[in-house]
């Protein structure tokens, strides 16, 4: 069986109540200008919704709205999802009930 190589993330559309996401990298430089090192910059829980699915069913057949919606900031939970690479970058697809929280601007 061949694998699927996914060489555009528009091309991925999340199915159900499910999320994608791609995590919002934290600053390398400080507010005075200083450079930190690759290795003491933590990555951070926030992240870019890039797309979401129509909802999820309930038992009576009807849509679930979905809590955030594409452009949204959210945290999400430092495990879980699932991770998929295209090219260098790297997404996350969660459950809309895995969000922990919707950051307004």
């Amino acid at each position: 069986m061949k694998a699927t190589a996914i060489r555009n993330i528009k091309s991925l559309v999340p199915l159900l109540d499910r999320v994608l996401v791609q995590r919002i990298k934290a600053e390398a430089k400080t507010a005075s200008g200083i450079y930190l090192p690759e290795s003491s910059v933590k990555e951070l829980n926030e992240a870019r919704v890039l797309a979401v699915g129509p909802g999820a069913l309930d038992k009576d057949g009807k849509r679930v709205p979905m809590g955030v919606q594409a452009g949204d900031r959210v945290l999400i939970p430092q495990y879980g999802g699932t991770s998929i690479k295209v090219g260098e970058e790297e997404y996350h697809i969660f459950r809309d009930s895995e969000i922990l929280a919707k950051i307004n601007e």
